[in-house]
């Protein structure tokens, strides 16, 4: 066990703080003492949890930290696919806003969330627009870069209105969980 280690565990510090022990074990994660093995590389579910109990301890009001993490949702869902991070720095830097906290916000969509957000968005997008039929034939036997975008086309207005939409209301239910997660916290 690392000297840092231990020193963390004597002096017992809350909230539990995430360490990474010797450049070596970089992909080892310890969280309370415990040393949980990440297959991705230090980007696991307690690497998230450990992002979200960080944000408790930042020295801003609970709204300016509510309203920072809700502005990061709304740009993560947005149909912007590939921007959302620079997107989410640009938004903090113009408005002196946290970027960390507007980057954890972003990343609540992230490659395991991705699918079910945007297929949800494009199902929402299609019920506002009322279109009945969204999924479309593809011809997989004459499959072109051309064809597939013909295809795809008639999804891209569900797909703008649904995940704007899904990206407002999300931001919204953001904005009020981590206010009250801050508030209890600070108590």
């Amino acid at each position: 066990m690392s000297s840092s280690l231990l020193l963390l565990q004597k002096q017992r510090l809350r909230p539990p703080v995430l360490v990474r022990s010797h450049a070596l074990e970089s992909r080892w994660l310890t969280i309370k003492g415990k040393e949980r093995k990440s297959p991705y590389g230090g980007t696991s579910i307690f690497h998230f949890r450990d992002k979200f109990r960080q944000i408790l301890g930042i020295k801003e009001s609970p709204h300016r930290i509510a309203l920072t993490f809700s502005v990061g949702v709304f740009i993560g869902m947005s149909p912007l696919i590939g921007l959302h991070t620079v997107l989410g720095l640009l938004v903090a830097w113009i408005f002196r806003l946290n970027k960390f906290v507007s980057i954890v916000g972003v990343y609540v969509t992230n490659p395991w969330t991705i699918v079910p957000i945007y297929s949800f968005g494009i199902w929402l997008g299609a019920k506002i627009l009322h279109i009945n039929h969204i999924i479309p034939d593809i011809d997989w036997a004459h499959l072109s870069m051309q064809e597939l975008l013909h295809t795809l086309g008639p999804l891209l207005m569900p797909f703008l209105v649904g995940t704007t939409v899904l990206g407002s209301v999300s931001s919204l239910l953001s904005y009020i969980i981590i206010y009250r997660m801050v508030k209890k916290s600070r108590v």
